[in-house]
């Protein structure tokens, strides 16, 4: 590191530049002295928006049932709910209606089978989450098989 001895008045005027400078309305931060220390902290009147901001984001990771959800609906779909649990082998009720809150997932009309249970499908905005196009972009089952996937006993390049 560099060896030089700098005095405290000149590390202290140099601080209080930086603070001055970040006082500025044009930042959402300032420099605050805390614990022995210094550093960069939001300001208050910008700490509502950047909490919203911040929800928003955590509001758009998904666990990981809705995303098996989600991909046995991109792939199957139109499916209904019991179709998704035949699959699945749990109840996905709570995972689909989250889908359903996020706009991920959307109901696309009624299956003419006993009860005409509703039909789901991937919206528009599954699209733009995942970036694709079209639904021809998601990967294929192929994409995901490797030689590790082999059954005991069949031929293999090993």
């Amino acid at each position: 590191m560099f060896e030089a001895d700098v005095p405290e008045k000149d590390i202290r005027s140099a601080l209080d530049r930086i603070r001055e400078r970040f006082e500025d309305e044009s930042f959402s931060f300032h420099l605050n002295h805390s614990g022995g220390g210094y550093q960069f902290l939001t300001k208050p009147a910008y700490q509502a928006s950047i909490g919203i901001l911040l929800k928003q984001q955590s509001k758009r990771r998904l666990s990981n049932s809705a995303l098996e959800t989600l991909s046995i609906i991109a792939y199957k779909q139109p499916v209904t709910k019991s179709e998704l649990e035949n699959i699945r082998g749990v109840n996905c009720d709570y995972a689909t209606q989250k889908l359903l809150e996020k706009g991920l997932v959307e109901i696309k009309g009624k299956s003419d089978g006993i009860g005409r249970p509703l039909l789901y499908g991937t919206s528009p905005a599954f699209m733009e989450y995942f970036g694709i196009n079209d639904l021809t972009e998601l990967p294929t089952p192929k994409d995901f098989s490797s030689q590790e996937d082999n059954v005991i006993g069949e031929e293999s390049d090993h």
